[in-house]
């Protein structure tokens, strides 16, 4: 007899409203990504495998660059000089300075992601806002490009990971 595998957070919102199955695939994939950085030396996070500025620490720093852009500047409306670290999700956004710990960068990258939620939550889907080169964007659509950029952020986390230790999983 084989047991099933505990369901994943996406899939116990497989009948949740739309606002709360984007937020469960949005949650799912900050854990991932998070996960793939837990357990690392700073070494090991910090090493490149690649040609690109791509690091799993980099990934880490990126994406928390991306939420701040997205729902910090964009949806919030804050100034770039309000929003505290990188809103670019530029070059310099993949930089983790040599002060910066795993545990630092994972904090810092909770911290974003929960100022993304209390900034949503103050939206509607349908609800839309300035964007400087789409006019105009639905929170609703935020969310999906949230998604997309966390999933194909995931998979280089995923890769990275195996090159630096083995370490595998979903």
């Amino acid at each position: 007899m084989t047991t099933a595998r505990p369901l994943d957070s996406e899939e116990l919102a497989s009948t949740a409203s739309e606002r709360e199955v984007l937020e469960a695939f949005i949650d799912a994939y900050q854990d991932v990504i998070i996960a793939r950085l837990r357990g690392l030396s700073a070494d090991d996070a910090r090493r490149r495998l690649v040609p690109s500025l791509t690091t799993l620490i980099g990934l880490i720093k990126h994406a928390a660059a991306v939420e701040r852009n997205w729902f910090q500047q964009c949806l919030a409306q804050q100034l770039r000089e309000q929003v505290a670290g990188n809103s670019f999700g530029d070059d310099a956004s993949w930089q983790a300075g040599s002060d910066e710990t795993v545990a630092n960068v994972i904090a810092e990258y909770v911290t974003a992601c929960d100022r993304s939620r209390q900034s949503a939550a103050g939206f509607a889907l349908d609800d839309t806002v300035p964007h400087s080169r789409l006019g105009r964007v639905w929170l609703r659509y935020i969310y999906v490009h949230i998604i997309r950029e966390l999933a194909r952020h995931c998979r280089h986390a995923d890769i990275l990971r195996e090159q630096v230790d083995g370490v595998t999983g979903h």
